[in-house]
């Protein structure tokens, strides 16, 4: 998975420590320093928010908070 953050951000920084403690793995890319990650996070999600997960087969969450992840994820 990848999950799209940006630096400061709260919400990523709940989501990261929600996947991490359910033991998802995960590719943090920080939008913010890296002009084509915001390019791709833009145009996989249709905004500029963050955070955004895109699963392996290409589900995406768009500007969510953790306790959208067990049921876009499936509990764990």
């Amino acid at each position: 998975m990848i999950l799209y953050i940006k630096g400061g951000c709260p919400w990523c920084v709940m989501a990261e420590s929600w996947l991490k403690q359910h033991g998802h793995h995960y590719q943090p890319v920080d939008v913010l320093s890296d002009q084509e990650a915001f390019t791709a996070m833009r145009r996989l999600s249709g905004q500029t928010k963050a955070p955004v997960l895109v699963t392996e087969d290409g589900r995406v969450l768009a500007d969510f908070g953790p306790e959208e992840l067990p049921g876009f994820l499936g509990k764990r």
